[in-house]
């Protein structure tokens, strides 16, 4: 779409250490809180992130063999930046994205932790050595950069999700194309001006933004050698065949629909404590959100209803900027209107709608894109509010026998991201640990978030690709491993032909 006459602001791109224009295509951006526009963003063209791929390529031999520990240093430096930033970086993510200022604080924090982790790596870049593996014979591995890599993130976390990616690419000697979400892109911009702050050089980190246009251009591009994508899972299905029919190492995280059981012997106001921050925090729009309890048996079922009803009934929605507030808006008009059509087809398809937010009116607010806590009970497998991801602030409730139907359940689902058990039963929580198809696994804790030196990433459909997001799979990502054997004949020693290993010898 073309730029609205009445928008102030418009965003570009950031390539090669400065902001640019680029693209005749403009989009504009809301603040979900009031359903204002003030500032729109350029959709960049085919030749734009080629500009940037271009840069990226420009600067890779010298960040190559640039020392680690330099590299490290940077990164660093890029911590500390983020740090005393990060109030303006909440109140940039909470104007586009909605969430209130202490879950975007929550989102820069586990960024932060990112970059710190990243600025350890040269001791996971290594490699091994094996001294006389034959005669006068020694063999190494290297993790050598793979060159220009590229980076595809989500709306809901526009800054976690980056730091997920290129703090750790650029520490292993890659350089750096990303491309945050249209909607949410100004956190993005101002993140890569720190980078620039912190020393890392021109075209080492570039962002652009854009739409499908650009995606596929990176897609298609010989000159990225690497994708990482956090999104929907049709997109990611998208991203991973299209990049690995162009050659490219490609890890793509998709959707979720991630179920919490609660057992009957379970701490009951703790889990639902519990419960009420994984479903509607961040207004639910998040990868690892619970939507789905399955409750062991009525009278856990009955006892989690009535918690929650209670405990929804003290929350207060409103705008993120306004810190006193538990939930903000959805991201946009066309988003409210999805998940609202979801509680619609709950009810709809016999659920019991026990909590209905559908008519939370924001004083001041009202163009804002508000939908308060949505609470079902009897959910069962065939609605569509227990098949697809709705990404909001919807939690519906199924009763189930045992444990081991709970599972079945969750087994039989097309996401595998996360899940979680609520229990003081040991055997029960190492049961379901060791057996449940589920990529990352929480017992009695809802969100089951790796921290930064672990890695981040589900099974079955929430993920296409063999390694998993940040911590040490990383590394293993955005390098490709040279393995060196090295021999020196003593001198003077005339040696006759050999037919066979050397180190067989």
């Amino acid at each position: 779409m073309h730029r609205d006459k009445s928008v102030t602001t418009v965003l570009g791109h950031f390539i090669d250490g400065r902001h640019v224009a680029g693209g005749d295509r403009f989009q504009p951006i809301f603040d979900p809180a009031t359903g204002l526009s003030s500032k729109s963003v350029a959709l960049a063209d085919k030749l734009t992130v080629e500009q940037a791929i271009a840069s990226a390529q420009a600067a890779f031999p010298a960040w190559r063999n640039t020392p680690p520990l330099k590299r490290a240093r940077v990164l660093s430096r890029m911590k500390t930046l983020l740090e005393e930033n990060a109030d303006k970086l909440c109140a940039l993510i909470t104007a586009e994205h909605g969430k209130v200022q202490s879950d975007a604080m929550g989102e820069i924090i586990r960024g932060i932790e990112n970059v710190e982790f990243a600025s350890y790596a040269p001791q996971l870049l290594k490699g091994e050595h094996s001294k006389n593996v034959g005669p006068a014979i020694d063999s190494w591995s290297e993790f050598q950069a793979l060159g220009v890599c590229s980076g595809i993130t989500p709306f809901n976390f526009p800054v976690m999700v980056s730091l997920w990616m290129w703090p750790m690419a650029v520490a292993c000697g890659n350089t750096f194309v990303l491309k945050p979400a249209e909607r949410t892109p100004s956190s993005t911009l101002f993140v890569a001006e720190l980078a620039l702050e912190a020393g890392l050089p021109p075209g080492v980190l570039n962002v652009v933004n854009g739409d499908k246009e650009a995606v596929d251009t990176l897609l298609t591009d010989s000159r990225v050698k690497a994708i990482s994508f956090v999104g929907s899972t049709a997109i990611a299905e998208y991203i991973y065949s299209t990049g690995c029919a162009h050659g490219k190492r490609v890890q793509a995280l998709g959707g979720a629909k991630n179920f919490a059981v609660v057992m009957p012997d379970a701490d009951i106001p703790n889990a639902v404590s519990a419960l009420m921050g994984a479903a509607y925090g961040s207004c639910g729009e998040r990868c690892m959100a619970i939507p789905l309890v399955v409750a062991i048996g009525n009278e856990a079922g009955d006892a989690v209803v009535e918690g929650l009803k209670a405990e929804i009934a003290k929350m207060k929605v409103g705008p993120g900027s306004d810190d006193t507030n538990d939930m903000g808006p959805l991201v946009t008009r066309p988003h409210f209107e999805k998940v609202r059509s979801y509680v619609d087809a709950g009810v709809a398809s016999g659920a019991k709608l026990v909590v209905d937010g559908r008519n939370v009116k924001v004083e001041g607010h009202e163009g804002g894109y508000y939908l308060g806590p949505c609470l079902f009970d009897h959910v069962t497998p065939e609605m569509s509010i227990y098949k697809d991801e709705i990404f909001g602030p919807v939690l519906g409730v199924i009763r189930a026998a045992s444990l081991e139907e709970a599972m079945q359940m969750i087994d039989a689902h097309e996401y595998g991201n996360g899940t979680c058990i609520f229990t003081r039963d040991g055997e029960a929580a190492r049961f379901f640990s060791d057996n449940i198809q589920v990529g990352m696994v929480g017992v009695n804790v809802p969100l089951p978030v790796p921290v930064a030196y672990h890695s981040f990433g589900g099974w079955k459909r929430s993920l296409f690709g063999d390694l998993h997001a940040y911590g040490p799979d990383s590394v293993r990502f955005y390098t490709k491993r040279k393995t060196i054997t090295q021999r020196w004949p003593s001198a003077g020693i005339r040696e006759g032909v050999m037919f066979s290993f050397p180190s067989n010898r």
